[in-house]
């Protein structure tokens, strides 16, 4: 029999022993407590200091050194945090050419083409609820929109341009659409926006020696144009997140990053930005560089999974296929891959971020809904260990994952070992531990069983380890979660790599 076995490592997290001294008879007589009562009273003492929640620290992000006091709103980070799962969508007119949004304007496509490609885009069989339904099916439970890409193109009405979809054949607004349907659907409403514009005449960097002059362009004015569509985007559109992007050009500052926090929280003290409002991001691994210097209230690790952060929040993006916009034929991830890119995401503490790219009439690839159905279904069953945890104690590895919420412990098992070893966390008992999905394939194989019975799993502790031994049939084919529930609160606990 084949065991994944990690290596023999206790725990640091130490018990508390409480107890009573042999003259508790004598001291409950002396102050005229009856030792029924005094036994009572312990009981709720016990009960007081045993059963509440450690409380997680604040949030270390924030607006950064110009404004020091304004930190992440940390009621809305832990509400976006317990969703751990959500889409993103890049989209627009590029998606008439099947090139990559933003990047394939002057590569690919000429520049003036690109440029025009807005007037012959008539996405009419686009439909908000649909995409949505989609996205809810799939267990996501937020959705980003590229509401400007690098390109400059506007998916929404906007006032400070007419670069927009208002001026495109279709002419509805598409993102108030999407909007109306997240909240009719329970879906948080989120924007991605891109602080640079390759578009714009004021932006002043141009991509791939563009032809444009730029000694008439003024960053002043694009700043104050950016400003204003990112003021729509709060309140016109009501968005609750904003992931911002192209930071990285010299023309966007670190003192306009911070300057850009601040107006959002202004105007939305709920609302969480991203890393890449400002200059910290640092490459692909998504991370910032000194959090107390730089602006934002998580990092961004771009098409890789973070490694395990439980102090600074995080959330990898990542495709469904390769290219972000949609692209005829492009290679397609499988239901497995993306499901163990979500286990390794969330037991690193991260969420994921999953992009799809819709086609140019609107509708999202066939191929790509398939996928995204079978990722809900198993999300499905297994919600208990994904939404409200949070990564660890131990950390990840390509066979193991694990999470917590409150004192249930949830292993995700993605190999094929039926015996699964872990160091025994020290000062912590377990209960139980059940497969999740076992008791409803049992019930529907023979409803006769107990099925409820068979689903718990059996344990051994052996040298400092917890072993866990699986039934020979899984409910899974592509991971399977063990709930193990404990008799502590898991939050205090100090990671273990395995």
């Amino acid at each position: 029999m084949e065991r994944i076995n990690q290596k023999n490592q206790k725990n640091v997290t130490k018990g508390v022993t409480f107890g009573v001294t042999n003259g508790r008879h004598e001291w409950a007589s002396r102050f005229g407590v009856t030792f029924r009562n005094f036994a009572l009273l312990l009981l709720l003492l016990l009960l007081s200091s045993c059963s509440l929640p450690p409380t997680l620290p604040l949030p270390p992000g924030g607006a950064g050194e110009a404004n020091p006091e304004l930190r992440t709103n940390a009621a809305a980070l832990e509400k976006w945090q317990d969703m751990r799962f959500g889409m993103f969508v890049h989209w627009g007119p590029v998606a008439l050419k099947g090139t990559e949004i933003g990047w394939s304007r002057g590569r690919e496509i000429p520049f003036n083409t690109y440029d025009s490609l807005y007037m012959q885009f008539n996405p009419v069989n686009f439909d908000a609820n649909e995409w949505i339904s989609i996205a809810k099916e799939a267990g996501m439970k937020y959705f980003v929109i590229t509401s400007k890409h690098h390109d400059g193109f506007s998916i929404f009405h906007s006032d400070y341009t007419e670069y927009d979809i208002a001026n495109t054949p279709i002419k509805r607004d598409l993102m108030k659409e999407m909007q109306l349907a997240c909240e009719d659907q329970g879906i948080m409403f989120s924007t991605y926006y891109s602080v640079l514009d390759w578009y714009h005449p004021h932006y002043t960097t141009r991509y791939r020696n563009e032809p444009r002059p730029i000694e008439d362009s003024n960053m002043d004015i694009y700043k104050q144009f950016l400003f204003d569509q990112v003021g729509e985007l709060i309140t016109k559109y009501n968005t609750n997140l904003i992931w911002f992007d192209g930071q990285w050009e010299a023309s966007w500052t670190h003192e306009m990053g911070m300057e850009l926090y601040q107006y959002c929280r202004d105007l939305n003290d709920d609302l969480i930005i991203n890393n890449r409002v400002d200059k910290g991001f640092k490459g692909m691994a998504g991370m910032t560089d000194s959090i107390a210097k730089y602006a934002g209230d998580y990092g961004t690790p771009e098409q890789r999974i973070g490694g395990f952060n439980n102090t600074y929040p995080w959330e990898s993006c990542i495709t469904i296929c390769k290219q972000w916009a949609w692209k005829p034929d492009d290679q397609l991830k499988s239901v497995q891959e993306c499901i163990h890119t979500l286990i390794k995401t969330i037991g690193g503490d991260g969420n994921l971020l999953l992009n799809v790219g819709p086609m140019p009439d609107g509708r999202i690839e066939e191929r790509q809904v398939e996928v995204l159905r079978e990722i809900g279904a198993w999300v499905k069953t297994n919600e208990a260990g994904i939404y409200g945890s949070r990564g660890g104690p131990y950390m990840p590895t390509e066979e193991l994952a694990c999470t917590y919420n409150g004192k249930n412990l949830y292993l995700f098992v993605m190999g094929d070992s039926r015996e699964i070893v872990v160091p025994a966390l020290e000062g912590v008992k377990i209960r139980k531990a059940r497969l999740i999905g076992d008791a409803h394939r049992d019930a529907s194989r023979d409803a006769s069983r107990d099925a409820s019975r068979d689903a718990w799993v059996k344990i051994v502790e052996e040298e400092g380890n917890w072993v866990f031994v699986l039934p020979d049939e899984l409910p899974s084919d592509v991971a399977n979660v063990i709930e193990v529930r404990t008799n502590s609160y898991l939050a205090e606990i100090e990671p273990v790599e395995l």
